[in-house]
């Protein structure tokens, strides 16, 4: 591990060394690509002088120890000698963890669908409360919210909706929210109290560029139609609005938040790319059979990861076996207790994965 560390710091220096250079502050595209790279290795070059630093300060510990016969000293050398070896052991934690292979597509926007299942209208509005929820979580870490679609039911929910959220790192946090999201609670159109359980999708994917998935422009058509709900002047009086038909896969996308037919189309475009992308993936970590399944489930849609108990003010995710009774503020957008929690226990099945290997 260290002989890599130490290969990755000479890297470091080396982009230090060249960022400093007239001929590469005249290359805006080279002095971002390597700006990127050095933002990408600092974390672990400063995590690793921390971790030498705490070699160090042992082995002065250690020094102290045998030179001084003073009770004060050799009992300040001892503490300085057991703080030193707890940060040795947390800073070789985070490097293990630092060094895991990167998801590349960690840092993209995502593409966002949200599609009422069991439950009816419950059922809409709970994709309705999904929705809320991620817009304010998009929102407290500084993210954009675009709506994409949005298929309502006229009582406030939806049937579906799709939407971006664009902001650096989006999809690293965003991807553990795949799957199959299940309520628990009384409807207010319920007189007799029973509690209702409802469910909805949600599928989330990570923005494909243009270089990442290239559509034959023959393989789609668009149908053009005129947009319907709330809008603004534009709605119900132009074909704003657009249909995509993809034919080698049968996907279709209606968008029609846009008041250009123009940026329409271009959204369509996007999450069909998304799509596309996202399949591919899908097909590439089937194929890879001998790779293992991260704790916190497979991203199948299928999978029922989340129960949101109002009876109880719960929240379970059945995947690591977590429960807090802050439904409240989750259903607010305080998503980080939740997602630091699975990211924690991917991170832990990697880092078990990888000493597998090693040892095999």
């Amino acid at each position: 591990m260290f002989d890599r560390i130490e290969e990755l710091c000479d890297r470091y220096e080396e982009l230090m060394r060249r960022l400093q250079e007239p001929e590469t502050a005249s290359d805006g595209e080279l002095l971002q690509r390597l700006m990127k790279e050095q933002s990408e290795l600092s974390p672990i070059v400063e995590t690793y002088r921390s971790y030498r630093q705490s070699i160090s300060d042992q082995k002065d510990a250690l020094a102290l120890l045998e030179e001084e016969s003073d009770p004060d000293i050799r009992a300040l050398a001892k503490e300085e000698l057991a703080a030193a070896k707890e940060s040795e052991e947390e800073l070789s934690g985070q490097l293990k963890i630092l060094l895991l292979p990167k998801d590349p597509n960690d840092e993209k926007n995502v593409v966002v669908e949200i599609r009422a299942g069991a439950g009816g209208d419950e059922a809409a509005l709970f994709a309705s409360d999904l929705y809320r929820m991620y817009a304010h979580y998009a929102e407290g870490r500084g993210w954009k919210i675009d709506m994409i679609s949005a298929n309502e039911n006229g009582i406030g929910g939806f049937k579906e909706v799709v939407f971006m959220i664009i902001g650096r790192g989006a999809y690293s946090r965003m991807k553990y929210e795949s799957g199959v999201h299940r309520v628990q609670r009384i409807p207010e159109t319920e007189s007799g109290g029973r509690i209702h359980t409802s469910t909805a999708t949600v599928a989330v994917m990570p923005e494909a560029e243009e270089v990442d998935v290239v559509i034959d422009p023959n393989d789609y058509h668009f149908d053009v139609f005129r947009a319907t709900g709330h809008g603004g002047q534009c709605v119900n009086t132009t074909d704003s609005a657009v249909r995509l038909t993809h034919h080698p896969t049968g996907i279709v996308i209606s968008c029609q938040d846009e008041k250009s037919q123009l940026k329409n189309k271009e959204k369509a475009l996007k999450v069909l790319r998304a799509r596309l992308f996202d399949l591919e993936q899908q097909k590439q970590h089937d194929a890879q059979a001998a790779e293992r399944r991260s704790q916190v489930g497979t991203g199948d849609r299928s999978e029922k990861i989340r129960t949101y108990n109002f009876p109880q003010g719960r929240v379970s995710d059945h995947r690591i076996k977590l429960t807090t009774h802050r439904l409240d503020e989750i259903l607010n957008g305080d998503l980080d207790e939740v997602i630091d929690a699975l990211l924690a226990a991917d991170q832990a099945a990697k880092l078990a994965n990888l000493s597998q290997d090693q040892a095999s």
